[in-house]
């Protein structure tokens, strides 16, 4: 059976069914090239009427394991978005003013508003990622915030916010490609954090805590996508591909011009 990119609502996922070298119906770069590029024109189209409506926004997240392309994948398919409508939020550690709220506050004033795309790399849901595996807060506590988050979700929607999530799902054996051009290319050092080798050690929890991120947040408002990821061409087709099918489904209207423009005579 094809393995999904939309999870369907209800259905249970095991990451381990999932092909990251899977590209579709596509043999190589060259031919998903132009149905990327066009991807990207459309998006770009539509973010100006997004922008210029103000009834709806976006918000992209983005999770993956190290070096899987969040990075590129922002760089690449949203090179030919406007700045002025699209922000982008990285969450690194919380900061102890952070860490004296509840888990959603440093996360909520970022929610993009209307006319506007935000695009998250990493989110939430490290809450119950990287927390969850280094046992950071106990067990209850990390279980009981896949509600919230669903409720977080929710509320957004409610209030005019399409949701896409997004896993780039990369193998280990992939990782350890990347991170060692990492280490090989001079220009590219600065990527390579020694810590990320301590994070992969744990690359079997990760997938435990992902699997259940995915499964227990999957919601008709708020979907999944498991994205092979190996191939980075493919995985800029299918989000490129996503992307532009949410704004579209939008309905996406440029407003009305002003009342008796065509009477203007400019001098």
């Amino acid at each position: 059976m094809k393995q999904p990119i939309q999870i369907p609502d209800g259905e249970k996922i095991r990451l381990k069914d999932f092909d990251p070298d899977d590209t579709g119906k596509y043999e190589d770069k060259d031919e998903a090239k132009a149905e990327t590029e066009t991807n990207i024109e459309r998006l770009a189209a539509l973010q100006e009427i997004l922008y210029a409506e103000g009834k709806h926004a976006l918000l992209i997240i983005l999770q993956a394991m190290d070096a899987a392309g969040k990075d590129g994948t922002i760089k690449q398919v949203m090179s030919g978005v406007n700045p002025q409508g699209c922000v982008v939020t990285s969450f690194k550690a919380p900061t102890p003013l952070e860490l004296a709220h509840d888990f959603l506050w440093r996360v909520h004033p970022h929610a993009p508003p209307k006319g506007y795309i935000g695009i998250f790399n990493r989110s939430h849901y490290e809450d119950v990622l990287i927390v969850r595996v280094h046992n950071l807060v106990p067990k209850k506590v990390w279980r009981d915030r896949y509600e919230r988050i669903n409720h977080f979700e929710k509320l957004l929607s409610d209030h005019g916010v399409a949701i896409l999530k997004f896993f780039l799902h990369i193998s280990k054996a992939e990782q350890k490609e990347r991170l060692e051009k990492r280490l090989a290319d001079k220009s590219k050092n600065w990527k390579f954090n020694p810590g990320d080798l301590k994070e992969r050690a744990l690359w079997d929890d990760y997938m435990e805590a992902y699997e259940d991120a995915i499964n227990k947040c999957n919601t008709p408002w708020a979907p999944w996508h498991v994205v092979p990821a190996n191939k980075k061409w493919y995985r800029n087709l299918v989000i490129s591909e996503r992307i532009v099918e949410a704004l579209k489904n939008l309905d996406l209207k440029y407003p009305p011009a002003p009342e008796g423009i065509e009477k203007i005579v400019i001098e």
